[in-house]
């Protein structure tokens, strides 16, 4: 509004600044709602990445004493099996082996087994071999048990404390990866999904 004289009046004014500011507002409110889901996202991709690395970090914990993945040889292996014959991991040469303790009463090794013998029938035994190892049972009986239960595809050995101590295995399940040439390539304890067998099991062989 302006006065008799032409000149705007203090209302006028004040109604001005109140549009600008408003504006002004308006203006900024719409660049915050385009920054927040960027926000959104980097937070996402920031809590995914810290995920990521305690679970390499525990993973790297946990397997701290088993035995080394740089091109050692693995230890001799030359059990019973549940058939009553004698298997030798040396037989094994020239294809790769997945070498999985267990024991019986193992809970956590109950839940794997299925993802084993899924891994049997994915696998053609020419190009993997899979080899379950008995550590910590009391009797044969219940050894055999286990593997009816869990309808197990694989040659299971019955193992002793020396297995036990030569491989390392401090906690079940503990597996290791073994190439054509008897070195020792992957390790890992505990918990293995069908797709995580899988990917060990075969990864040495492309990277």
């Amino acid at each position: 509004m302006r006065s008799g004289n032409g000149e705007p009046t203090r209302s006028g004014s004040l109604e001005c600044a109140a549009r600008v500011t408003t504006s002004k507002r308006n203006d900024e409110g719409a660049g915050s709602g385009l920054r927040k889901p960027r926000r959104k996202r980097f937070g996402l991709l920031a809590d995914i990445v810290v995920l990521l690395v305690l679970f390499v970090a525990v993973r790297a914990y946990q397997t701290r004493d088993l035995l080394k993945t740089d091109g050692e040889s693995a230890p001799e292996l030359r059990l019973p099996t549940l058939t009553g014959d004698e298997l030798d991991l040396a037989q094994m040469c020239g294809r790769p082996t997945l070498v999985y303790f267990f024991a019986p009463w193992c809970g956590v090794c109950s839940a794997s087994a299925d993802n084993v013998r899924r891994l049997r029938s994915m696998r053609d035994e020419k190009a993997l071999s899979i080899l379950l190892v008995a550590l910590d049972w009391q009797s044969v009986e219940e050894v055999s048990a286990y593997a009816e239960r869990h309808r197990l595809n694989v040659p299971v050995l019955l193992g002793d404390e020396k297995t036990q101590r030569d491989w390392k295995v401090t906690g079940f399940p503990t597996y290791y990866v073994v190439d054509a040439e008897g070195r020792i390539v992957r390790k890992d304890y505990g918990y293995s999904s069908q797709l995580g067998l899988w990917w060990r099991s075969w990864a040495h062989e492309i990277l």
